[in-house]
């Protein structure tokens, strides 16, 4: 439970009144994480029904009345990709057939968000296309968690709040009483996250990796700027995929003499091969992510720790309904 979400507020949720016309409807790429916000802000998710033709097709239908309703649509659009996508565009589409007052896609991960850019001719900026499909299927408005550039939120035309899942991290550091830490970004364009750390992590003092990539995927590790001898590095990344990248990161920080080496991540994408890199004896302390991704059962190993981001994204969602600040969670 992080610093700015105690237990009193979750109570002071459930006892109010004002949910009456707060729906949450879970979609089926992370129904845990569903119940678990539904629990924190003390109300029931909304039945549905998702099912495929034979085809393949979704077909998707809501069990109960929301006419009227701020609904706030849970979906990670996680792998599946693409199915996870539609389906969250039919859940918005039922919604406003379903005369919903207010839909609000929540999306803990946004894929499709490293193609943020172009970096050579004739690429597609999927982050914005994708943005432009959720606009038309006609959502009200995102939440979304620790994007992938932080100028995603600008190819939505409607309102997008932004939050981050940093300090559920900071916090369960801060349980492990770590000494001489060094936050280290896995390369140069992580290092306003990873300053951002560092400033929660009580001034903390900041490494880079100059990391060059040959190829999607494929990324290969060639110094590090700062002092990590005989420190406990953290390195912190947005997502881990197939942990190529944090794992050179890892192995290039062992080289220089950080005595101990902790991975930090708010997305457990865990693409092959990820669980065999992360889960290599001597490399990493402790992997830890929250739980934006399900982790499936085969790709949990001995030094992975998922933490839960139900509350603050609970919050987040009531501060919404309430129309109140969101920013103030972070200050």
């Amino acid at each position: 439970m992080t610093s700015f979400i105690t237990a009193s507020t979750a109570e002071n949720l459930k006892n109010s009144h004002n949910t009456q016309r707060l729906k949450l409807i879970s979609g089926t790429s992370n129904p845990t994480l569903a119940k678990e916000i539904a629990s924190y802000i003390g109300i029931e998710d909304v039945p549905l029904v998702s099912k495929r033709f034979a085809d393949g097709e979704l077909y998707v239908q809501i069990q109960q009345s929301i006419r009227g309703c701020d609904v706030f649509l849970i979906q990670p659009t996680c792998a599946p990709v693409n199915d996870s996508l539609m389906e969250l565009m039919i859940m918005v589409d039922a919604c406003k057939r379903a005369s919903a007052r207010q839909v609000t896609a929540v999306i803990p991960y946004y894929g499709y968000a490293r193609a943020d850019r172009k970096t050579a001719g004739r690429e597609s900026i999927t982050a914005k296309l994708t943005a432009n499909l959720l606009v038309s299927s006609g959502v009200d408005r995102v939440l979304a968690m620790d994007l992938h550039s932080a100028q995603i939120q600008g190819y939505f035309d409607i309102p997008c709040d932004h939050i981050y899942g940093s300090p559920v991290l900071v916090d369960y550091l801060s349980t492990k009483n770590l000494s001489d830490v060094v936050v280290v970004s896995p390369d140069v364009g992580g290092v306003a996250r990873a300053r951002a750390f560092a400033k929660q992590m009580k001034g903390a003092p900041l490494a880079i990796i100059d990391k060059r990539r040959s190829a999607h995927n494929i990324a290969e590790s060639l110094t590090v700027i700062g002092d990590v001898s005989n420190k406990t590095a953290i390195l912190i990344d947005d997502m881990i995929d197939t942990g190529g990248t944090i794992c050179a990161g890892a192995q290039l920080l062992r080289k220089e003499g950080a005595k101990r080496v902790i991975a930090c991540a708010s997305h457990a994408v865990f693409s092959p091969p990820a669980y065999t890199r992360l889960s290599a004896k001597d490399l990493f302390e402790e992997v830890v992510v929250t739980n934006s991704i399900p982790v499936p059962r085969d790709q949990l190993f001995s030094q992975l720790k998922v933490l839960s981001v139900a509350n603050m994204l609970g919050e987040a969602i009531w501060r919404i309904h309430e129309e109140s600040s969101i920013s103030s969670m972070f200050r």
